[in-house]
């Protein structure tokens, strides 16, 4: 007989179930009311179908919240800290005096590394030295290594290929390599009292420089005695000795100016002994290494006699092309540059008549403004050449314009 496409269970003489055994059906079960008579199926299969539709469903619907509550946190993501632990006692604060520093990293690759600065004299250094700023990360949590004693310490976790600049005026910020940023103030360090000496000069206000500089790898002290004006004007920089140590002088534009012509009318500067250096310079003091945006007439013979007495660079200096040397001569000199996107021209010329004695233009390299960008001069030592200096240095400048 055939067989229908849905039969149904028998009711047997004791209230059990029989199942044909020929085919795959779909599990039912059966209700007997108290009477003993009235017979309820229902379908297990259809019941599951139904309850899997629903469950969909609801997962449909809710796939958008989920996707919503998932963004910005990819799989196995986690962010990066590090944390200083130990910094060396204030006892005996000297900057040629060193000690251990210590501290941790959590969530940390195994190619990242830190960079420990050591804050003294108003100024950032690397630690433990220029030529080794890199510290380790221990077993892939903990680090420690050697810095100078200073008043604020730093450490910065940094990618690879990171290159920390020597020294700074403020901490690099977070990005461009840099992944996380401690800092510890020692409160047990002497509070620094000195106040900013500004001076008034061709128009502009300038800030003196009270901080240690590292000018051309040669650390240099300045003191805000050596920069004034005189009754006419003039702004005079001076390298003085002051127990057994020469000290320096710098002054600092307060504002950035950007593109534009900068000049700077400086008196005969041929009395300068080889080691004694005069910078008149653009410089961020915000931007990390390579990005300080430096422009540089030079006027210095760095330490050796022979040496040629003047040279325009566009930092990095190493770099060929971005240095070019002459000879000045003696007298008044107006030394300019005039920065364009994609290109600065130098430009020296003497007297009234303005008579050129050297001129020239980079197109490769040229920084852009960088909004920390501020224009300089200073006049500082540079103690590695040959001859080391021997008598105080004074530079006068006369005169300094901007046009933009």
């Amino acid at each position: 007989m055939p067989v229908s496409p849905n039969p149904l269970p028998m009711k047997s003489e004791h209230n059990t179930i029989v199942r044909h055994s020929s085919m795959r059906l779909p599990e039912t079960t059966v209700q007997i009311t108290q009477e003993g008579h009235s017979i309820r199926l229902h379908n297990k299969r259809l019941h599951n179908r139904a309850r899997t539709v629903k469950a969909w469903t609801q997962a449909f619907l809710l796939a958008p919240f989920l996707v919503l509550a998932g963004c910005g946190r990819p799989p196995n993501a986690s962010t990066p800290s590090i944390a200083i632990t130990r910094i060396p006692s204030a006892e005996g604060n000297k900057h040629d005096t060193v000690a251990a520093i210590e501290g941790t990293a959590v969530g940390v690759r195994p190619d990242q590394r830190i960079v420990v600065y050591t804050r003294s004299e108003e100024l950032w250094w690397v630690q433990p030295a220029f030529y080794h700023p890199f510290t380790q990360i221990q077993n892939g949590s903990r680090w420690q290594n050697q810095v100078h004693l200073g008043t604020d310490y730093a450490a910065l976790l940094v990618e690879p290929g990171y290159h920390p600049p020597e020294t700074a005026e403020s901490l690099p910020s977070k990005g461009d390599g840099v992944d996380a940023i401690a800092v510890v103030h020692d409160k047990r360090a002497p509070a620094s009292s000195t106040q900013p000496k500004l001076l008034h000069f061709s128009g502009y206000d300038w800030t003196v420089r009270t901080a240690a500089s590292n000018r051309a790898g040669t650390r240099n002290s300045f003191d805000p005695a050596n920069a004034w004006t005189d009754e006419r004007g003039a702004l005079h920089l001076h390298i003085a000795r002051r127990e057994d140590k020469w000290t320096c002088a710098e002054v600092k534009l307060t504002r950035s100016l950007g593109y534009g012509t900068y000049r700077f009318v400086v008196r005969d500067t041929s009395q300068l002994e080889p080691s004694a250096v005069l910078t008149l310079l653009t410089w961020d003091g915000i931007g990390g290494e390579p990005n300080r945006g430096e422009l540089d007439v030079e006027i210095s013979r760095w330490g050796y006699l022979e040496n040629e007495n003047a040279h325009y660079v566009v930092q990095p200096y190493f770099i060929p092309a971005n240095m070019i040397r002459f000879r000045v001569p003696g007298g008044v000199l107006t030394h300019s540059f005039q920065w364009k996107p994609g290109r600065v021209t130098f430009s020296t010329v003497a007297g009234s008549q303005a008579r050129v004695i050297q001129q020239h233009a980079f197109t490769s390299g040229v920084p852009a403004p960088g909004g920390g960008d501020a224009v300089r001069m200073n006049l500082y030592v540079f103690n590695k050449g040959e001859v080391p200096l021997k008598n105080e240095m004074e530079v006068v400048i006369e005169k300094f314009e901007f046009f933009p």
